[in-house]
């Protein structure tokens, strides 16, 4: 089989990272991964919540997609009066996921809530969210080093994330909405630039899944991993 936009099996679809794409935010990025657009905002607050230790600092995030961010319009979650249970689990693997990032006692008491604002969905979306978050994430922590506020950079690792799935019995890299819609194996993964995992999500949706296929799947998301790493040391300069 051919992939309907005709890339190779272990091939990221086109990615661009766009730094300080918003006035206000300490940090942000607009990051697309094919027809997947994925604002991402750094806040920070000087204070903490109640379970963070005394003087350590803390990362979290927020997700949502806009109303016409798919083929057809779907309502905000404040319309429901409640975030949606998908919503709230990716945000919470993002949260996860970027806090891996960060050393919270030299981030000290202060709140970096980074928000993945989905402009346009086709797949991918958590893992988009998580890579561009850090883009945000790193820029926010560079401007309260530069302000003085702190006195070095809390950042420790990278972050990325991509996704894999076995499709049609191929298994193959970033799969885009058409590809993901009917996947018979679903991944996510996130990694440090050590190539370490931060967070594996794998799901058997159209059948089981072997260990060795999962393995399969975990080397294509490190190869993925490490070119989105190279993008985001451009974009950082780092």
């Amino acid at each position: 089989m051919t992939r309907q936009d005709g890339r190779a099996f272990d091939e990221l679809r086109p990615v661009t990272i766009t730094p300080n794409f918003v006035k206000f935010a300490e940090g942000s990025c607009l990051i697309q991964c094919g027809d997947t657009m994925v604002l991402c905002c750094a806040s920070v607050e000087d204070k903490v919540p109640p379970h963070v230790p005394e003087g350590a600092g803390w990362v979290t995030a927020e997700y949502s997609m806009l109303p016409r961010a798919n083929r057809e319009r779907s309502r905000r979650d404040i319309s429901k009066l409640k975030l949606s249970p998908r919503s709230a689990e990716i945000q919470r693997l993002v949260g996860r996921s970027l806090r891996a990032a960060v050393d919270m006692n030299k981030l000290g008491e202060h709140t970096i809530t980074i928000d993945c604002d989905v402009l346009q969905g086709d797949g991918g979306t958590r893992t988009a969210s998580v890579t561009g978050g850090f883009v945000a994430l790193s820029l926010a922590c560079r401007k309260l080093v530069e302000a003085g506020i702190l006195a070095e950079d809390p950042i420790r690792h990278f972050v990325t994330g991509v996704s894999a799935g076995i499709v049609d019995e191929q298994p193959m890299l970033d799969l885009q909405y058409s590809e993901d819609s009917r996947a018979q194996v679903d991944l996510n993964c996130v990694m440090n630039e050590l190539g370490e995992i931060i967070e594996l999500q794998g799901t058997g949706e159209g059948r089981a899944f072997t260990a060795e296929e999962q393995q399969e799947l975990v080397r294509l998301c490190a190869k993925g991993n490490r070119e989105l790493l190279n993008i985001q040391r451009e974009i950082l300069k780092r």
